[in-house]
């Protein structure tokens, strides 16, 4: 049996990390502030794998970013997912030389599929992964927006979930926009909106504020992994905790020899 997954998300700001709710921004810290309140090479052992987007809303500066993950990245053993404004082999070659083990992609998804294709070819399907941020529509269906929120993208979730099984992307991030940074659990039934059959490990973002949240996440059958973006609830041993009461309560997750990673460290 696959294991289930603990993602922990950051979203940073030309050098400053972020608070998101429904897409609205406040800045919480800089990587200073970030460091001081998560030692990244003590969380490693709580969660599965680090995620970490640019979210600027104005122009992106990447050598800041991809320093600051270079930063990052020193002494978090975990696998890390970096993205935000992907927009040629070269930038996703950037983030990879960071630190990064895969690269998220949103926009390019739906209008440059030439790209996509470039970035698995070039990288490897496991190194790629596909972002979906959907928002509840009037038709109570559900939208997908791209730029940071800005634009939706014509056609149903359900169709374009059809659609992305054809990418051959290895992974697909699904973040709900109504919930985002609220704390008030995952929105589970975008998940009705995927294929019976997904060749593709889901991602289910957007909303966690608890343990209680991320095991609703986890119990689905189609989620292989749920993330929390949310700096506060989370703070401390918040982490920690989580994730021995998600594995007391029977999920399957992995548990990190601490002693094993000390001597690495040091030897």
């Amino acid at each position: 049996m696959l294991k289930k997954r603990l993602i922990f998300a950051l979203l940073y700001d030309q050098g400053n990390f972020m608070l998101s709710r429904n897409f609205r921004l406040q800045k919480v810290g800089d990587l200073s502030w970030l460091e001081k309140n998560y030692n990244f090479s003590h969380i490693a052992f709580s969660i599965d794998e680090l995620v970490v987007l640019d979210v600027s809303r104005k122009e992106r500066d990447i050598n800041r970013f991809s320093d600051d993950l270079k930063t990052l990245a020193k002494g978090c053993f975990v696998p890390i997912a970096a993205g935000g404004g992907v927009r040629t082999l070269e930038h996703a070659r950037i983030l990879l030389q960071s630190g990064a083990d895969k690269v998220i992609i949103n926009t390019p998804l739906f209008d440059n599929q030439q790209l996509v294709n470039k970035l698995v070819v070039e990288f490897g399907q496991q190194c790629v992964v596909a972002s979906f941020d959907v928002k509840q529509s009037i038709r109570e269906d559900y939208e997908i927006w791209t730029a940071n929120g800005t634009r939706c993208v014509e056609g149903s979730l359900s169709t374009w979930l059809e659609k992305i099984a054809q990418y051959e992307v290895g992974e697909l991030y699904l973040n709900s926009m109504d919930r985002d940074g609220t704390g008030q659990g995952y929105d589970m039934k975008i998940l009705e909106h995927l294929p019976t059959l997904t060749p593709m490990p889901i991602i289910l973002a957007g909303g966690a504020g608890n343990f209680h949240h991320l095991a609703d996440g986890l119990s689905h059958k189609q989620v292989d992994a749920v993330s929390t973006a949310h700096l506060f609830n989370f703070v401390g041993n918040g982490l920690e905790i989580s994730r021995n009461s998600l594995r007391e309560k029977g999920f399957n997750l992995a548990q990190w020899d601490r002693t094993y990673n000390a001597e690495v460290r040091s030897a």
